[in-house]
């Protein structure tokens, strides 16, 4: 038994991988918006290049924050996706030597909070008004 399997609760765990995957899916939404907002095609590898260094910094904060725990809670993924898109430019800039220009940075914040946050806030809408 790992030490995932030991602090959460089963249901919360097949929860928190479902949850991993939408988060590193809207990471790939947001490279591949931005390549086709730049014209730069629609190319698999070059999407996932863009993408990479922004799941990299993703996986490792949202271990850090402990995000498995409640990994629909908007206040949790706020306090990874700030220091992710931070970490995700650094790494862009030193590992994957990319570029990491003002308006890019802007753009980066902006679009994935609302990819991030915003799913989950409306799961919450959605369960706040099946409840009601």
């Amino acid at each position: 038994m790992t030490t995932l399997q030991t602090r959460v609760p089963e249901g919360t765990q097949r929860l928190a991988v479902v949850a991993c995957v939408v988060d590193i899916a809207m990471f790939v939404v947001f490279a591949a918006l931005g390549r086709a907002s730049h014209d730069e095609g629609h190319a698999v590898t070059g999407t996932l290049r863009v993408a990479a260094p922004f799941v990299i910094a993703y996986v490792v904060m949202a271990l850090v924050a402990r995000l498995h725990r409640d990994p629909l809670s908007v206040r949790r993924a706020a306090a990874v996706w700030f220091p992710t898109i931070v970490l995700g430019m650094v790494l862009r800039r030193l590992v994957f030597d990319r570029g990491t220009a003002p308006a890019f940075v802007v753009v980066a914040f902006i679009t994935t909070a609302v990819l991030l946050l915003g799913w989950r806030a409306l799961v919450h809408i959605i369960r706040t008004a099946r409840a009601a």
